[in-house]
């Protein structure tokens, strides 16, 4: 296998072709499990589209999926069906949250709580620096 091989869905590169690829912050996020600031991104348009992963390019929330959580950070109520979002437990800060990751690359997402609205009930609460946002044609 080469770095940047896709084998079964799953994208591999080298630290060094993420770090080539991504910005500093959303290297240390994806990569390294950060979080963002709250609040710093807030410039994601309120119109129809779809959130797809920094990393790797995979679709991963509708805007229709979107709220205000007013928690800081970009909130879903669901994933994309079909989404390739998975979960993991998050054991640090002396805390136990569910961590939220793209399954296609590994990257961090952000973490899912379940006091969301309905009709899930969950908050997909996500890095924004984790996204990239295409609106819908």
């Amino acid at each position: 296998m080469t770095e940047g091989e896709t084998i079964l869905n799953k994208i591999v590169k080298s630290e060094a072709e993420w770090r080539e690829q991504l910005s500093q912050l959303a290297y240390e996020v994806t990569r390294n499990h950060a979080t963002e600031r709250p609040f710093t991104h807030d410039d994601f348009p309120e119109v129809a589209g779809t959130y797809y992963c920094v990393c790797c390019g995979a679709a991963l929330f509708k805007a229709d999926d979107k709220f205000n959580a007013g928690c800081g950070w970009p909130s879903f109520t669901q994933p994309l069906d079909g989404a390739g979002v998975g979960e993991s437990v998050d054991r640090s800060h002396f805390m136990v949250r569910t961590e939220v990751h793209c399954d296609q690359c590994d990257a961090h997402l952000g973490h899912v709580f379940p006091d969301g609205p309905p009709p899930t009930g969950l908050r997909y609460c996500i890095n924004g620096v984790a996204l990239r946002f295409e609106e819908a044609d």
